[in-house]
C-alpha cells in the first residue's frame, strides 16, 4: 500500500498514540486532529462541539481514523458523565462526518471506532457483523455512533465502522489495570464467570487498522475482535497462567455493583461472543487467535 496521508481524532489515547506510530512506521503520513488550538504547521484543530476543522491546515488527507471519545471505563457513570459518553460518540461523530462530506477534496475512507457493546448482554449467542443490536445504554451508545457516519456514507467515502472488543496490551487499556492483583495472586472471575469476553491484541488490532484503510471493498461494521472469545473464567485463567499466579478469588456481582454501580453490568458482567466474520471473509488472518498464548506473547516481553 503506497503512503497515504492519514488524520486522526484520539489519537493521544491508548490505540491512538500506538496507531499513530504504526501507521507512520509503516510509512504514511499521519495528521492529528486536536481540539485544542495547535501551533501552526503541526497539529490540525478541529472541535468536537461544533464539527469545525481547519479545513486550510488540513489540506488533502486520504483517509480519516476516528478514535476519538470519552472513556468509559473513566468511572461511575454519573449523569453528567453518560452525557459527555453519549454527546462525544453520536453527535460528534456525526458533526465530524459532515465538516469531512464538506471538504474540497473529501477523504477516500472513513475508519470509526464503534464497539461490540452495540450487542447488549448477550449470554451465549454467538454474534456477528449480520447481528441485530441489543438493549442498553452501551447499545444505545454505539448504535447512534455508527449511525453518525451517515453523512460521510452519503458524501461517498468508504466507511467502515470498527467494533472493538477489549483490545490487550500490558501499555494500557484493562490489562494494564488487571496486572497489579493478578501479580499479588488476587485476581479471579468477576461474577459467575460465565460472561463472554471478545478481545484483541494491541498488534493485531494495529494490523486492522491498516488492513481496512487500504484500498478494497470492507464496509459497514467490522468486528476487530479475535475469532477465538473466551469466558471471563478462561480469560482470568489465561492471565494467571501466564503470570505464574493463582487466579481463584472471584469478585461477586454485588461487590462489582457496589464499586461501580449500573457499569457493573454493562462492562464487566455483559456477555458478547463475537465472530469476525467480515475480516475472516476477507482474508485477514490473526498473529494471535488464542487467547492463552496472546497473554503469554504479550506478558513475555
Amino acid at each position: 500500500m503506497p503512503g497515504m496521508r492519514i488524520a486522526i481524532t484520539g489519537g493521544s489515547g491508548f490505540v491512538g498514540r500506538a496507531a499513530t506510530a504504526d501507521l507512520q512506521q509503516a510509512g504514511h503520513s499521519v495528521v492529528q486532529l486536536v481540539r485544542q488550538q495547535p501551533v501552526p504547521g503541526g497539529d490540525v484543530h478541529w472541535d468536537p462541539a461544533t464539527g469545525a476543522i481547519d479545513a486550510t491546515a488540513l489540506g488533502h488527507v486520504d483517509a480519516v481514523l476516528h478514535l476519538a471519545g470519552e472513556n468509559v471505563a473513566g468511572g461511575r457513570w454519573s449523569t453528567a458523565r453518560k452525557r459527555r459518553i453519549q454527546d462525544s460518540r453520536g453527535p460528534a461523530t456525526e458533526r465530524l462526518c459532515t465538516a469531512l462530506a464538506a471538504l474540497p477534496r473529501p477523504p477516500r475512507v472513513l475508519v470509526s471506532a464503534s464497539a461490540t457493546g452495540i450487542y447488549g448482554d448477550r449470554g451465549d449467542d454467538e454474534l456477528d457483523e449480520r447481528s441485530q443490536p441489543g438493549t442498553g445504554f452501551l447499545a444505545d451508545v454505539a448504535r447512534a455512533w455508527e449511525a453518525g457516519t451517515r453523512p460521510a456514507r452519503d458524501a461517498g467515502l468508504r466507511v467502515v465502522q470498527l467494533r472493538l472488543g477489549m483490545v490487550l496490551d500490558p501499555s494500557g487499556g484493562a490489562l494494564r489495570k488487571m496486572l497489579p492483583p493478578f501479580r499479588l495472586g488476587l485476581g479471579g472471575r468477576l461474577g459467575s464467570g460465565r460472561q463472554w469476553t471478545s478481545w484483541i491484541t494491541l498488534a493485531d488490532l494495529l494490523r486492522v487498522i491498516r488492513f481496512v484503510l487500504a484500498p478494497g471493498e470492507l464496509s459497514g461494521p467490522v468486528l476487530a475482535v479475535a475469532p477465538e472469545p473466551v469466558t471471563n473464567a478462561q480469560f482470568t485463567a489465561a492471565l494467571g497462567r501466564a503470570l505464574g499466579r493463582p487466579a481463584f478469588l472471584p469478585v461477586p456481582e454485588f461487590a462489582l455493583r457496589l464499586l461501580f454501580g449500573e457499569m457493573a453490568d454493562a462492562l464487566l458482567l455483559a456477555s458478547q461472543r463475537c465472530r469476525p466474520q467480515e475480516l475472516l471473509q476477507a482474508g485477514f488472518r490473526f498473529e494471535q487467535p488464542a487467547i492463552g498464548p496472546a497473554l503469554q506473547r504479550l506478558l513475555a516481553r
